[in-house]
């Protein structure tokens, strides 16, 4: 294991800000990535059902955005060519009301540019408005997500996968029409080099 991998799974810079959200609940960084992988997938943050496997998008999050990229499990977890790298490592926790928290900046200040200058992608997948804010400097998700053309065929914004986004994807239909079968293309094209 690298040092930087290493690093990162030590880290414990959020334990009181994690002890202090409504699950109280201790750093447990999610780290999938290989310096040979050339695919990113850059994400949010875990969440609880990823917080508890140590895998990342072990969830219907990750069942949807498979099914847009149209890969299987096996290739989505092949750290050697997938990496995914979230904006946080750590699960942010629940606010009061049970609602995911977001990714605590100081992930990305203390991580990404080490993650990055570790990683050589080809293609890469922003999920979220987070990941595409901090890659891109974009903050409305629906606008950068729709000039998607600007970025390809190697980088490709994205709504957020949740199923909190279905009303999204209904009110969008362009994206499944016109932006997943580029998306598709670009990705075989990558596992398949």
């Amino acid at each position: 294991m690298s040092p930087l991998l290493q690093d990162i799974r030590a880290c414990r810079l959020c334990a009181q800000r994690f002890s202090a959200t409504a699950t109280r609940h201790e750093p447990r960084p999610v780290v999938w990535f290989r310096s040979t992988a050339r695919f990113l997938i850059a994400g949010q943050a875990p969440g609880m059902r990823v917080h508890e496997s140590g895998r990342p998008f072990t969830d219907r999050s990750g069942e949807r955005l498979r099914q847009w990229m149209d890969i299987d499990e096996e290739t989505f977890y092949d750290r050697s060519r997938v990496a995914i790298v979230p904006m946080a490592f750590c699960f942010p926790g629940y606010d009061k009301n049970g609602s995911d928290l977001p990714p605590p900046p100081v992930c990305a200040r203390t991580w990404r540019h080490r993650v990055m200058e570790h990683l050589r992608p080809r293609l890469t997948l922003l999920v979220g408005g987070h990941a595409i804010k901090w890659h891109l400097g974009a903050s409305n998700v629906t606008e950068t997500v729709r000039a998607w053309r600007d970025h390809a065929p190697t980088v490709f914004p994205l709504p957020h996968p949740s199923w909190r986004n279905t009303a999204w994807l209904r009110r969008n239909p362009w994206f499944e029409a016109e932006l997943l079968p580029e998306l598709r293309q670009a990705v075989f094209a990558e596992l398949n080099r």
